[in-house]
């Protein structure tokens, strides 16, 4: 297993080349096109999304064959997608089909009819693939050692257990929210009581006969387009202040407020609510009962939120196969994360590491005069921090600090909680504690006064730190504080030439003495 701390002294993570990556996702409800740029770290830039809610379920007649209808709108949208894909010369095509397609009688048929059409050769995804591909994007992007995952499509909904970043159980239900709407509530209305009392029973029912969900009070992670609508409703609903929905947190009221939100609206009022997407509409009441549902079940502590599934589940496992698992790892998600955003913003990988020695000998040093109390945790965030350092430069010098917040406080980064990518971004924009406390504005009820206090120090402790490597030639090789009478000693041994660094130490000292509470005196000593 890999640990955290390696990215520190990692220049590359791997020698992929840039490369495109095209996926067709062909859903019961929706047909998506999506194309990755992968480059050498690993980075996947999704460059196009485009997708059309063909709902292929519903050209399935009583006996489960697809109208040759259905296939004519599968064909004219591949064709129309292919075009698309050909024009940004993709170097691997990968067009899965799912429920739709994977329950038709004459799938055969389809298959034939797209090939000969298109040139497309589709691949039919078994129920346990699908289930599979969306657990590991799940593995690798999200923190927890344990829990339970959804997907749920138009035709079908996939379930798995994990336990110790190992899949355990999963199972396929032959439902979605296509389906759930065709069996509730054909020639109803989309909100009708007793239409939502019946499926909340019969999904119930489904779950309970999967005995392995029962009580397991582990998390629940959602993905899919449904899980993303409801989660930037409630966001919404809420003044959430920051961007995305990897990662965000949801608990049994929350599902609630949005389900009883969602009721209470005509179509015409859900296709205008902010964040719904207007295509899920008359589909959004099964998607929240059956996650409520699930929640019940599970005895959930939380409701998380993945924008990795299926499609980013298959591209990952592509390249940990090319790259023999060098791509992504199930152990190391917040480092590589983070290490991934530093190189999209052109930081220097030997400064940030050397940032990151330089913070952790002070650290250790304050650690061991009672200063602070060694704390995993809060030293992942001052890694990070300390690596992550005015990123923001690359965008603005003048605005350095501003970009970097924004920046990091509005990114995805896969591991890391939304509570944690704040105080990331705290830690590595620190300018002045005016600048903190502004940035600081709408999180307040976040923190704690001491949690609050502690990201300031550190801060100062990381702005100190990039004093003294103001050159970027690593000439700090070791530091010593030293209690004496009047004060501390700040003991910093060097090879090579410091006026840069004796500049900048002396600028930035009070960072220092204000933790020490004493004068200090910096000493520089040739080694």
């Amino acid at each position: 297993m890999e640990s955290e701390e390696s990215w520190k002294t990692r220049d590359s993570e791997g020698d992929a080349h840039a490369t495109r990556e095209n996926r067709f996702d062909i859903g019961s409800n929706t047909i998506r096109l999506v194309i990755f740029e992968i480059d050498e770290h690993f980075t996947m830039f999704q460059v196009q999304n485009i997708k059309t809610p063909a709902r292929l379920f519903q050209y399935l007649d009583k006996k489960k064959k697809m109208s040759q209808a259905g296939i004519d709108v599968l064909i004219k949208v591949l064709k129309s997608f292919k075009s698309v894909a050909d024009q940004y010369q993709v170097s691997a095509l990968m067009p899965v089909a799912t429920a739709a397609i994977r329950q038709s009688t004459n799938r055969d048929d389809i298959i034939k009819q797209v090939r000969k059409a298109t040139k497309i050769e589709m691949m039919l995804l078994p129920e346990e693939k699908e289930a599979f591909y969306g657990n590991y994007a799940v593995l690798h992007t999200t923190q927890f050692l344990n829990g339970v995952t959804i997907d749920i499509g138009g035709g079908s909904t996939e379930v798995t257990y994990y336990e110790n970043k190992e899949l355990q159980q999963y199972h396929s239900f032959p439902f979605g929210v296509v389906t759930l709407k065709q069996m509730f509530f054909d020639g109803k209305e989309h909100n009708d009581p007793k239409a939502i009392k019946k499926m909340q029973e019969f999904v119930k029912d489904q779950f309970k006969s999967i005995k392995w969900l029962s009580k397991k009070q582990v998390p629940i992670v959602a993905m899919g387009g449904s899980a993303r609508s409801i989660a930037n409703v409630h966001q919404r609903k809420i003044d959430y202040r920051l961007a995305g929905v990897h990662g965000y947190r949801m608990y049994k009221n929350d599902l609630q407020m949005t389900l009883d939100l969602f009721q209470s609206l005509s179509i015409p009022q859900l296709q205008n609510l902010d964040g719904l997407s207007r295509d899920r509409t008359d589909l959004i009441i099964p998607a929240n009962v059956v996650f409520n549902t699930l929640f019940d079940e599970v005895k959930a502590p939380v409701f998380l939120f993945s924008n990795k599934g299926l499609r980013e589940g298959i591209v990952m496992e592509f390249l940990n196969d090319k790259y023999e698992n060098k791509a992504f790892s199930v152990y190391n998600i917040a480092a590589q994360s983070v290490s991934r955003l530093a190189a999209s913003y052109h930081t220097l990988a030997h400064v940030a590491q050397q940032r990151v020695k330089l913070v952790d000998m002070l650290y250790e040093e304050l650690c061991r005069l009672g200063i602070f109390d060694k704390n995993p945790e809060m030293e992942k965030l001052l890694h990070f921090g300390s690596y992550l350092y005015y990123l923001g430069q690359f965008v603005e010098t003048g605005a350095s600090s501003q970009h970097t917040f924004y920046i990091i406080s509005n990114s995805d980064l896969d591991g890391i909680s939304h509570k944690e990518r704040v105080s990331i971004a705290l830690l590595a924009s620190f300018k002045n504690r005016s600048l903190f406390n502004q940035y600081l504005t709408g999180f307040t009820d976040w923190y704690t006064v001491t949690l609050i206090d502690q990201l300031q120090s550190f801060g100062g402790i990381i702005k100190f730190a990039d004093a003294l490597n103001d050159s970027h030639m690593e000439v700090i090789r070791d530091i010593k504080i030293i209690k004496i009478k009047n004060g501390y000693d700040l003991v910093l041994s060097y090879k090579g030439d410091i006026l840069a660094e004796e500049y900048r130490a002396e600028r930035q000292r009070k960072h220092i003495e204000r933790l020490l509470s004493g004068k200090l005196n910096i000493i520089f000593t040739e080694c």
